[in-house]
């Protein structure tokens, strides 16, 4: 290694302020999209599953000093605008917690995009610092018709917020691009788009970067003669007019105790620094050369830094390029290459004829490759395909290319009525797939756009409309500049729309509203807003879908409000219609007093209402809108709630499905249930035992047999009490030891009342005052002794010998016992299990039972 050299620094060296090794971040908030097109697939894998792994990588890397918090939606209700949760208040070292969230979320719902964007802008704004919004979504906004106002909105209400948007497989849907851009650009934020795992990592790395202190630019360049045979290392405010060293040129950036912070093979190379002193090394492949200097950045110091190696007479690579000798402009054409000893930097590239040696314009890496592709420029001319190298923009090789102008034509209607949707068709061989069709006022300069419509190779396509008629024009496009091959001009009118609703409706009630409007978008809407209202607001809504009908909820709320048809692109009211929105004649009865956990018959009286309304039960004093058991109404007058688990003051009310709000209630106690329980102390394992109980509650509640201290509400089996009987067969436990009958709630799985059990083996024997005595094994057809103790009795008695699992009443032979205090037995020829009982048949009791074995 040649010394280290630091002529030229005394200007770099100079009045540095110390080194600031961190940076505040903004205030973090990620919005991911729960809603139900997240099960679509990617490659076969739900685009869900991507995303949780995605966000666990990179959350994995995030800093834990930074506040980030976490907002959801679509992930608990179908059909709802509302399921929005700011799950993850902003904090410091969250990253694990929103990792754990996002593995557990259940996509299912609709797609608030822009009030999940509000939801976490509000929720960063008690912070009074800039902050950020992160916003992960899959398709097009489904409740506000306008997110581009919706962002605007917050930006004059003094949000100092940024969203970042990234569109995640939505390559193709027009309306969702220009909804997610339009956010993003409000609020002066970043719109990525990412079709795989891999995009999606990168656009979220990209949004999540901490910003650098500052960015340096490392520049190798050949020197003159006089340089002398040593690298001299300089920092002039302006470059020097010097060429750039041809090569590799690896670059090592180390903190002063030789730690290494940055590398990289390029020149120039760029990269983010924290303020701080540092040690550089330059190696240059072609000079064989390493040279190392110490430097110091911070705030006031230049932002170039210059290796300036002696001259050297390289060998350049031979090498030869090939393309078409003519392209239609904005085309992809197809360009070949051969050489040796290209470096995989090295690129092709178009520009025109005339132009200066290291000049590019569209290009392509050559990244070992032979072949390529480049875009033609928008205006045709004369043009030069070059390879050129890398470092030192060397041209290698160059062939000519003519860039022609493209047959074009569009077609559009004459005449298109506000917001709908219209066919154009075109003419365009050749041009690029991703060049455009779209609408913009007559006199708009060439490359605005309105709503737009790729070309994908298709020759027709749709367009929506503007909102506002007048003088349009329909352009095509080229997508790399913006220039217009193709116009045809188009008149937006107004269309032919009324619309009739009921003059008054009950609060929260379905009513049907009709249109006419002839020529409007599917996605135009019928929306009920409070009268006053701005124009663009809604609340619940109906898409028109091509109907002249449909349906709207009202408000929870009585008041003057009015039904309204507006366009979907833009909020603009073509139509509307007064309506009162009254109160229902609603009263609602139930019983005064119920048990625990049973079943209660509620009525009512609520002419008018929604199906969907419904009657709940809840603890006295909770706030309304808070729901227990619960039952639709359907369009009934009665119907069933289920009392709960605790005793207490409760309340029955009937609420609005829509907003929870309380029409009518009624008080109700909820009072202790007398529930009583009776079987077998001991039993043995696997065998079936009757158990007995009083007070059955509800059908549905249970009876279980579990292990001793086994938490209430768990069981493996169980049986349910049903409507009628009051007795129930089980089974006990294949294990022995301690265990517990159980009467469960099956509402709220609260034990009502226990009994112990005593689970003995499966052979032991069983005595209940018997004194059995039984040989435990003996031969097929031995004669044994079986004695006993129990003192004579006046009831009819027998000593009886059965197979094991026969019913305990019937057996092989039976011996009636008197005052004798034993018996002899003929076992039977078949090997196997046998028991010995001592029965009481007056009184229908086992007093004692006890196993035998008969081997072979």
């Amino acid at each position: 290694m040649k010394p280290l050299v630091t002529a030229g620094l005394a200007a770099l060296t100079c009045c540095i302020a110390a080194p600031t090794l961190a940076q505040e971040r903004p205030n973090t908030i990620l919005v991911l999209d729960a809603s139900g097109s997240m099960w679509g697939q990617i490659d076969g894998v739900n685009k869900i599953t991507i995303a949780r792994e995605v966000v666990a990588s990179i959350l994995s890397d995030f800093p834990t000093d930074q506040h980030l918090g976490f907002v959801t939606y679509g992930h608990r209700e179908r059909g709802q605008c509302t399921d929005i949760e700011t799950i993850v208040a902003p904090a410091p070292g969250t990253a694990d917690e929103i990792t754990r969230i996002v593995n557990e979320l259940n996509p299912r719902g609709m797609t608030p995009m822009s009030d999940a964007v509000i939801a976490a802008a509000q929720a960063l704004r008690h912070t009074e610092q800039a902050a950020t919004v992160i916003l992960v979504s899959d398709g097009i906004e489904t409740c506000n018709p306008d997110p581009c106002a919706a962002a605007r909105a917050l930006e004059a209400a003094g949000v100092d917020f940024t969203a970042h948007v990234i569109g995640f497989d939505v390559s193709g849907e027009a309306e969702a691009l220009m909804q997610m851009q339009c956010i993003s650009e409000e609020t002066g934020g970043r719109f990525l788009t990412a079709d795989n795992a891999r995009e999606l990592t990168d656009a979220l790395r990209e949004v999540t970067a901490a910003p650098a202190s500052a960015t340096l630019t490392f520049t190798a360049n050949l020197g003159g003669e006089g340089i002398g045979d040593a690298t001299v290392w300089d920092q002039p405010s302006t470059p020097p007019n010097l060429p750039l060293l041809g090569g590799e040129v690896i670059w090592e950036i180390s903190d002063t105790g030789f730690n290494r912070v940055r590398t990289g093979t390029a020149n120039p190379f760029t990269a983010d620094l924290p303020f701080g002193d540092y040690i550089v090394t330059v190696h240059s492949t072609a000079q064989d050369d390493v040279s190392q200097t110490e430097i110091s950045l911070a705030s006031d110091s230049a932002r170039n830094v210059h290796a300036i190696f002696p001259p050297i007479a390289p060998e350049q690579p031979a090498a030869q390029v090939f393309a078409p000798a003519q392209a239609v402009v904005g085309s992809a054409f197809r360009v070949t290459w051969e050489g040796e000893d290209l470096h995989p930097r090295d690129y092709v590239t178009i520009v025109p004829a005339e132009a200066e040696d290291g000049i590019y314009g569209d290009y392509d890496r050559l990244e070992d490759h032979t072949e390529g592709e480049l875009r033609a420029p928008a205006e045709p001319g004369l043009y030069e395909v070059r390879l050129q190298l890398d470092a030192g923009d060397r041209v290698l090789a160059r062939t000519p290319i003519e860039v022609v102008d493209a047959n074009v034509t569009v077609s559009v209607p004459a005449q298109v009525v506000v917001g709908s949707a219209f066919p154009v068709t075109w003419q365009a061989e050749g041009l690029h797939p991703r060049d455009y069709v779209t609408i913009v006022p007559a006199g708009a300069e060439d490359g605005a756009h309105g709503d737009y419509d790729r070309m994908e190779g298709r020759t027709d396509g749709e367009l929506r409309a503007p909102a506002e008629p007048g003088l349009y024009e329909v352009r095509l496009q080229l997508d790399a500049s913006g220039r217009v091959l193709a116009r045809a001009p188009v008149e937006v009118v107004d269309a032919d729309v009324s619309i009739s609703a009921p003059a008054q409706v009950v609060v929260g009630s379905a009513f049907r509203v009709t249109w006419q409007a002839e020529g409007l978008h599917p996605r135009d809407y019928v929306t009920i807003v409070p009268a006053g209202a701005e124009d663009g607001a809604h609340g619940d809504y109906d898409r028109m879908e091509g109907r002249t009908d449909g349906e709207l909820r009202a408000p929870a709320e009585p008041g003057l409000y009015e039904v309204r048809l507006q366009l979907d692109a833009s909020g603009r009211v073509l139509a509307r219609a007064p309506i009162e929105v009254v109160d229902a004649d609603v009263s609602i009865s139930a019983p005064a007093q119920v048990v625990v956990g049973s079943a209660f018959k509620v009525s009512w009286d609520a002419e008018g209402l929604h199906p969907r309304d419904y009657v709940t039960i809840v603890p006295a004093g909770a706030e309304d809108g808070a729901h227990g058991d619960y039952d639709r109404m359907e369009g009934r007058t009665d119907g069933e709630l289920r009392a709960p688990a605790e005793p207490g003051l409760y309340e029955v009310r009937l609420q609005l499905d829509a907003s929870g709000r309380v029409l009518a209630r009624a008080p109700v106690e909820v009072v202790e249930g007398n529930v009583s329980l009776n079987g077998p102390d001991r039993v043995r394992a696997g065998t079936e035992i009757t158990v007995s109980w009083a007070g059955t509650i509800h059908p549905r509640d249970y009876i279980a047999i579990v292990p001793v201290g086994t938490p209430d509400g768990e069981q493996d089996g169980y049986r349910r009490v049903g409507d009628t009987e009051e007795t129930a067969t089980l089974t006990a436990p294949a294990e022995p030891g301690a265990y517990e009958i159980r009467y469960h709630l099956d509402h709220g799985n609260r034990v009502m009342a226990r009994r112990p059990i005593e689970v003995l083996a499966a052979d032991a024997p069983m005595d209940e005052g018997a004194g059995l005595v039984v040989p435990g094994t003996a031969r097929p057809g031995e004669v044994v002794t079986v004695s006993w103790t129990i003192e004579p009795g006046d009831t009819d008695r027998r000593v009886a010998l059965a197979r094991a699992d026969a019913p305990d009443f019937t057996w092989i032979a039976a011996h009636r016992v008197g005052d004798e205090t034993e018996t002899a037995f003929k076992l039977p020829d078949e090997p196997g299990q046998y028991e010995v009982r001592f029965l009481d048949l007056q009184r229908q009791s086992v007093l004692g039972r006890a196993m035998i074995t008969l081997g072979e």
